[in-house]
């Protein structure tokens, strides 16, 4: 049996591919690679020593996914697939709309018709909006306040109202903080097409001075240093989290969501700061005006995922630098490289 991956070349999927093949599972994978390269999965083969099935297919081909389950057989789906930039949401809601609902509709009209009920879910801590609260919990109000975050909100709902009508599914709603990070072999990691949304890679790129400096956006927060906090996570531990909740819907039932980050908050300085220590390089930064709808404060009350799949973060602020900082100095470019991999 077998473990199909959507999106399994981007950023999160490609590193929860090399946790579940280091784990004994057998993956497929299926990406459009819109935001991706398939770069990634070769990478993803040089690290483990394995092989896998890759289908280079767009969700929203519903016969060419049946054609994936038809001749793969699959238990379980592990659903990152879709656009994921607030900014580029704002601008272009109806293109959200349309990938990232309408692609999901289609995946679960699939594994319906194949009987496979089983489903990981990539949600945002989004979906909480401005929180009345610090630290989140999963029984906090739910109040997107962008398209992309909408998008993942009524993924959510339209999953809780599939299993409403089949209580034969079992479906994990993963809501992230902020990951950041990369493998520890510096071969995958993140890799943004244009100028980068994230923090880190932001930083990354300035730190190897493809970007003059890094633009702080906005310092007149009620905070330690007047910028923004967030809670980052190590994409690894982000990744090894998805392995806890695939045991946990294949043991039982149902729709359950858990907070994935550290319970632990830092300010953009802070992680300059960090950055800087990992990498023995100096940031330079300029401040400039909050981005409108951002939020002062925001990190998660992970104690549900800790208790009900036994999840927790291991890697601290430093790591997740030193880390970022081996995968951007060995690949400046990301994944548009000539570098030859071999592939075992």
């Amino acid at each position: 049996m077998a473990i199909l991956i959507t999106g399994g070349a981007g950023y999160i999927g490609s590193h929860t591919c090399v946790e579940l093949l280091k784990a004994g599972y057998e993956i497929v994978v299926v990406d459009n690679y819109l935001n991706s390269k398939p770069e990634s999965l070769k990478r993803v083969s040089e690290i483990t020593g394995k092989s896998f099935d890759v289908y280079h297919v767009d969700l929203m081909d519903e016969k060419s996914l049946d054609q994936v389950f038809i001749e793969n057989p699959i238990e379980a789906v592990i659903h990152f697939a879709g656009l994921k930039s607030v900014g580029e949401s704002v601008k272009t809601p109806l293109l959200y709309y349309e990938h990232n609902i309408i692609s999901t509709v289609k995946l679960c009209n699939v594994m319906e018709k194949y009987n496979v009920k089983n489903l990981v879910f990539s949600s945002s801590a989004t979906v909480y909006g401005e929180p009345e609260r610090i630290p989140i919990s999963e029984d906090s109000p739910l109040k997107a306040m962008n398209p992309y975050g909408r998008t993942k909100l009524i993924i959510e709902e339209l999953l809780s109202d599939l299993y409403e009508s089949d209580h034969n599914w079992s479906i994990a709603l993963l809501r992230y903080f902020n990951p950041i990070g990369a493998h520890e072999s510096g071969l995958i990691g993140e890799a943004p097409n244009g100028i980068p949304n994230n923090l880190m890679p932001y930083i990354t790129q300035v730190a190897i001075g493809k970007l003059k400096e890094l633009n702080v956006l906005g310092n007149n927060y009620p905070t330690c240093d007047g910028t923004g906090i967030r809670d980052y996570i190590h994409v690894v531990d982000l990744a090894k989290g998805h392995l806890k909740a695939l045991e946990k819907i294949t043991e039982i039932n149902g729709v359950n969501a858990y907070n994935l980050g550290t319970g632990k908050g830092y300010s953009v300085l802070e992680v300059v700061a960090a950055f800087e220590k990992a990498s023995d390089v100096k940031i330079p930064c300029k401040i400039v005006g909050p981005r409108p709808g951002d939020i002062a404060i925001c990190y998660a009350d992970p104690s549900k995922a800790q208790m009900e799949l036994g999840w927790i973060a291991e890697k601290g602020v430093e790591e997740m630098c030193a880390d970022s900082w081996r995968w951007q100095s060995s690949n400046p470019n990301g994944y548009d490289t000539k570098t030859k991999i071999k592939i075992t």
